[in-house]
């Protein structure tokens, strides 16, 4: 725990999603106000684009971030995608490298750490003539777990993480839960105190905490106590887009077809590891190198049905993995709202489309539900708190928005009343008012 100082420091909040992200900085005692990061809006996807240009010095210049790096890369410009970066910490690949422009190369830590500094560059644009220094002292929020079932690896992504803080200029890092973070922003509007299961539940992880909240506990500098229990499962609203990707899209380009009847031999379904790669945000750039398109073309021949492979050929050569991603996340958005959603494939074949009905998408992703929702029962067990014990189910992060979900998960707490913060900031304004107790005079 930080040495309590006699005035505040610069000190910062940042909540580093998978799919979003956000920045909250002190606005006086007990309040915090977002950072704006993109045209009037507090959060921005957590997405980089590098621009390819071999005739140009590799700077910051040649980068683009959030909504504009999306746009980016719809508009066609030449240069690679990074998104799901989150994702990457806890693997084997966060100190391997890759390619992102013509004969340039970048690890993935360094990755991170290029879309921290920007945004703690925004924060301090942001301070106020009066406050204008650097922020030295950041609160990140964390998954409860970045790996499922391997405490060495979560350890060693939380590291990761930090190192990427200290390496854009944090010289004090301190980590949070998202989950509890959210509990924080829920317990700042209350007067009574309250029992509350908190579901975050955003791109990459889906973590649930029991924590007692109220007026007398706010403000506490140490709120373990408070915290009865903890858990997740590394499962949430990017595996709901690869899902519906593999069952509705992939079909499409062969995945499930069968390989040629030949004398002596039974057919057989064609590999499946291009699909699963190209479902994969992180992965679906290797399948442009040079190596991964030969082994494709020496793959023809595995196809019965060669428009199969004709199709798979046109993605790989128009580079359209990300689109196709991005696709199955609209769709994912539309049947929420309208049960149904069409998806134009005609960029890869004219004509083609394929519908995708909500009870195919509930249907692909059934197991992630249930594994979610069990694990908020195993929240409760853990404190052994029993489910008519909770006053409140919190929900924030943004796959909360699938009300099947959300509903699923409220089914089994018979008393308590479902509360939704604001799916994209709660966490940040929450991690926000931790870091003003850790940081604050």
């Amino acid at each position: 725990m930080p040495v309590p100082r006699t005035a505040a420091q610069p000190h910062c909040a940042i909540d580093f999603g998978t799919s979003n992200s956000a920045v909250a900085l002190s606005a006086g005692p007990g309040a915090v106000r977002l950072v704006e990061l993109e045209s009037g809006l507090a959060t921005m996807p957590t997405a980089v684009f590098y621009a390819n240009d071999p005739a140009a010095p590799f700077d910051d210049a040649l980068r683009s971030y959030g909504r504009a790096a999306i746009a980016a890369y719809v508009e066609g410009l030449d240069g690679r995608l990074m998104r799901s970066m989150k994702s990457i910490l806890g693997s084997n690949l966060i100190d391997h490298s890759t390619e992102v422009g013509t004969g340039i190369t970048v690890r993935y830590r360094d990755l991170i750490a290029g879309y921290l500094r920007r945004l703690k560059h925004l924060a301090e644009g942001q301070q106020g003539v009066a406050h204008a220094r650097p922020i030295s002292q950041v609160v990140l929020g964390r998954p409860v777990f970045f790996v499922d079932g391997e405490p060495q690896r979560d350890a060693a992504a939380q590291a990761a993480l930090e190192a990427a803080a200290r390496q854009v200029g944090f010289t004090e890092v301190q980590f949070q839960y998202e989950p509890i973070a959210a509990a924080l922003d829920h317990e700042s509007t209350l007067s009574t105190e309250q029992l509350v299961l908190v579901a975050d539940i955003g791109g990459g992880t889906s973590d649930f905490s029991l924590v007692r909240v109220g007026p007398q506990r706010r403000g506490r500098p140490d709120r373990r106590g408070d915290i009865l229990a903890n858990h997740g499962v590394h499962i949430a609203g990017t595996d709901f887009d690869r899902r519906i990707e593999m069952a509705s899209l992939m079909p499409q380009l062969g995945l499930g077809s069968r390989t040629p009847a030949r004398p002596g031999e039974q057919p057989r379904e064609v590999p499946s590891g291009w699909y699963f790669d190209l479902a994969t945000w992180h992965l679906i750039n290797t399948l442009y190198s040079p190596a991964r398109q030969a082994e494709l073309k020496a793959l023809r021949s595995f196809y019965a049905e060669p428009h199969f492979h004709r199709r798979m050929a046109s993605v790989v050569r128009q580079r359209l993995g990300h689109a196709l991603a991005a696709a199955a996340e609209g769709a994912k958005i539309e049947l929420a709202g309208a049960g149904r959603s069409h998806i134009d494939l005609g960029a890869i074949e004219a004509g083609l489309g394929v519908d995708v009905s909500e009870a195919q998408a509930g249907a692909s992703i059934e197991a992630d539900l249930e594994r979610i929702v069990r694990a908020a029962s195993e929240t409760l067990a853990l404190a052994g708190t029993r489910p008519e014990q909770v006053d409140v189910l919190y929900c924030t992060g943004g796959s909360t928005g699938l009300t099947p979900l959300v509903q699923r998960i409220a089914a089994g707490l018979p008393r308590a009343q479902v509360q939704r913060g604001d799916r994209f900031a709660s966490v940040a304004r929450g991690l926000g008012l931790h870091a003003q107790t850790l940081y604050g005079a």
